[in-house]
C-alpha cells in the first residue's frame, strides 16, 4: 500500500523501522509527554481515530484498556471515531473511560491481544540489574522503567525491597511479580498513593488478566503521567532507561545507530528530569547498557557515530551503569566524566578509550 498510505510515526518499532529507513515512511522526533499537544493544539487533526476498547459495562462505558497514553487526546480531537469492541480487552480504571455515545461507529471484534513475551536475561543483563537494585534503588522508591531486558532484569532483582511505588509511562509482567511478592505497595507515593500509575502496558496474557477490573492500577493520559512537574512530586523517583551508546562527555544516543533510525525519543527525558528534580532530593536518573555490543564493540565511545541522535544531553546524564559498575556524572567536569565512564567500560577497550580521551580533551582523564 506504499503508493496509497504513508505512515507518520511518533516512535519507531519493528513494524515501521524498515519503511522509515528506506524513505517510504516518516518519523516525528518528539517527547512522549508532548504528543497529546499535537492533537490539542490542532497541529494534527485526525480525520478518523480507530480505537480498540473493552466491552461496555451496564452504563455503556468502554475503556481504552492497557493503552490510554496518547489515544485519549486523539479521540478527543478526531472528527470521526470508530471503536473496535474487543471482549479480550481488560477493563481499566483512570482516564480511559469512553461512553458508547461518543463513537460514530462500533465494530465487534473478538481478537487476541498482542503479546510480548520476555526472553531470558543474559548474565550481563542480570549483573546490571543486580548493581542497580543493590546500589541505587531504596525502599519506598517510586520507579519508572523503560522497555527491554535490562529494566526487566532490574525488576527481577527487587524481591527483597519494600514499599516500592510505580509511576511509569509503561510497565509489563515484571511488575505483577513484585506486586505478588509484596515489594510494590505504592504506599509512600505522593501522586495517586496506593495505586500503580501508567500510560500503557504490554506483556503476556498474565499481565492483561492482572489489569482487568483492578482498582490497584490507574491508566492515565500520558501528558499527565510524563509531566516532569508531576513525576518529581513522588518520593525517591528512580528512572531506569536504556540507550544505544554514550560518548566520553556524557552525550547519550538512544534513538538511532548512526544515521539509521532505530527507536524514538519516548519518555526518557521526561523521567530523567523528573527523577533529577525529585522534591526530596533523593531521585536517581539512571541509564543502563551493556559495555559492548554483540559484536564486541564498545558502547562507551570517544565520539558518537556520524548521524547519531543525542536524546539525553550531557547535562541530563547522571548515573550510567554497565556490568562493570556505576559512573556518576552529575557535577563532574569533562575529564572526570571520561575517567568515570572508562572505569565501567569493558576492560578490552579501556586503554584505547583513555588514548582517545586524551586526544579529544587534551588532558588525561582524572578523578
Amino acid at each position: 500500500m506504499h503508493s496509497i498510505f504513508r505512515c507518520n510515526s511518533f516512535f519507531i518499532g519493528a513494524n515501521c523501522r524498515e519503511a522509515i529507513n528506506s524513505g517510504r515512511a516518516d518519523f516525528v522526533p518528539i517527547f512522549l509527554s508532548e504528543i497529546p499537544l499535537l492533537f490539542r493544539r490542532n497541529l494534527i487533526t485526525p480525520d478518523v481515530a480507530l480505537i480498540s476498547v473493552s466491552s461496555p459495562d451496564q452504563h455503556g462505558f468502554c475503556t481504552l484498556g492497557p493503552s490510554v497514553d496518547c489515544s485519549r487526546a486523539a479521540i478527543q480531537n478526531a472528527r470521526y471515531i470508530v471503536g473496535l469492541v474487543n471482549p479480550n480487552m481488560p477493563r481499566t480504571f483512570g482516564d480511559g473511560m469512553v461512553h458508547l455515545s461518543h463513537f460514530d461507529a462500533v465494530v465487534q471484534g473478538d481478537l487476541p491481544l498482542p503479546q510480548m513475551k520476555h526472553g531470558v536475561p543474559t548474565e550481563v543483563e542480570k549483573q546490571i540489574g543486580r548493581i542497580i537494585a543493590t546500589n541505587l534503588i531504596q525502599d519506598g522508591a517510586t520507579l519508572q522503567m523503560g522497555i527491554g531486558s535490562i529494566p526487566d532484569a532490574v525488576l527481577a532483582a527487587l524481591w527483597s525491597h519494600r514499599d516500592l511505588g510505580i509511576h511509569t509511562e509503561m510497565f509489563s509482567d515484571g511488575v505483577v511479580d513484585l506486586v505478588e511478592a509484596g515489594a510494590i505497595t505504592n504506599a509512600r507515593k505522593t501522586i495517586h498513593p496506593g495505586k500503580i500509575v501508567g500510560g500503557f502496558a504490554v506483556g503476556t496474557q498474565r499481565l492483561y488478566d492482572f489489569m482487568d477490573n483492578n482498582p490497584f492500577i490507574v491508566m492515565l493520559d500520558i501528558a499527565f503521567v510524563n509531566n516532569t512537574a508531576i513525576i518529581s512530586q513522588n518520593p525517591k523517583v528512580t528512572a531506569i532507561n536504556s540507550c544505544i551508546e554514550i560518548d566520553l562527555t556524557g552525550q547519550v544516543c538512544a534513538d538511532s545507530i548512526g544515521t539509521r533510525m532505530y527507536s524514538g525519543v519516548g519518555g526518557q527525558i521526561d523521567f530523567l528530569r523528573g527523577a533529577a528534580l525529585s522534591v526530596d532530593g533523593l531521585g536517581k536518573p539512571i541509564l543502563a547498557l551493556p559495555s559492548v555490543t554483540k559484536n564486541g564493540e564498545s558502547k562507551i565511545v570517544p565520539y558518537l557515530k556520524k548521524g547519531a541522535g543525542v536524546v539525553t544531553s550531557r547535562a541530563h546524564a547522571h548515573f550510567i551503569v554497565t556490568e562493570y559498575g556505576i559512573a556518576s556524572l552529575f557535577g563532574k567536569n569533562l575529564r572526570q566524566r571520561a575517567y568515570e565512564l572508562i572505569k565501567i567500560a569493558h576492560p578490552d577497550h579501556r586503554e584505547n578509550l583513555e588514548k582517545e580521551s586524551f586526544e579529544r580533551l587534551k588532558c588525561m582523564p582524572s578523578p
